[in-house]
């Protein structure tokens, strides 16, 4: 990838990496940024916007000039969240100076920022992938109909039929990467959309890295839509049944 057009500072030197997709998430992504920054560890954020109409990326250009740990990399269109990860995790890895772990995360508040930190410290403890998990004991969802909690119920279901990784959540955006991981399983990432979820945990089981998962409470968004369409429900089942 031609860094060229990763705007921000590229000669970060951060422990910690957050990715941050967005797609027309204006009404979120100045509070978000801001209550991570608040958390007052060394991080380096990255923002890929997929050229929001509501004008997200213009937000994240004013606060780089407050904040130099800011980068921004605007994609012509909406490309998918899977790509916006695989974009995120080649970005962090070509930087002079790439971070030790690499958080991801969602931009419509469902993630509480305060749980980065957890995430990283239980990485610490000799683990290579640590999943924020709405199903293991103590996690949670909140607002939530019961449409939304029966599609994910199953889409777990049949991922842990394919994978067998002995974790509850394998479709939780919320989740700390060791780079290590990440070099290892980079060339075999291919997803396009939320399929990336499982994808990534079955690479990372494949290859014996460890993987652990801790509670985390997710709540349905605020402000904005939701940007999960059909044709990506589709694709996501369509991967798993592929697999399996």
């Amino acid at each position: 990838m031609d860094l060229k057009s990763v705007k921000g500072d590229l000669e970060l030197d951060s422990e910690i990496g957050v990715i941050l997709p967005t797609y027309c998430e204006a009404a979120n992504i100045e509070k978000l940024i801001y209550e991570i920054e608040c958390l007052n560890l060394n991080t380096s954020l990255l923002v890929i916007d997929d050229s929001s109409p509501d004008g997200t990326a213009d937000i994240v250009r004013s606060l780089q000039r407050k904040h130099d740990n800011i980068l921004l990399f605007v994609r012509p269109k909406k490309s998918g969240l899977g790509t916006a990860i695989t974009d995120g995790f080649t970005i962090f890895l070509s930087l002079k100076h790439p971070p030790k772990c690499i958080i991801t995360m969602d931009t419509d508040y469902s993630h509480n920022p305060e749980d980065i930190m957890r995430l990283v410290l239980a990485l610490e403890n000799k683990y290579d992938l640590v999943v924020g998990s709405r199903y293991c004991f103590q996690g949670k969802t909140v607002d939530w109909s019961i449409v939304r909690r029966a599609i994910s119920k199953l889409a777990n279901f049949l991922a842990s039929l394919l994978i067998r990784a002995k974790i509850h959540d394998y479709t939780s955006g919320m989740r700390c990467y060791s780079t290590n991981l990440i070099k290892s399983i980079l060339r075999d990432l291919h997803s396009q959309t939320y399929e990336i979820q499982i994808e990534t945990i079955r690479q990372a089981y494949l290859r014996k890295f460890k993987i652990r998962e801790i509670p985390i409470t997710f709540t349905n968004r605020k402000k904005g839509k939701s940007k999960l369409t059909v044709n990506e429900i589709k694709q996501f089942i369509s991967y798993i049944l592929l697999k399996i």
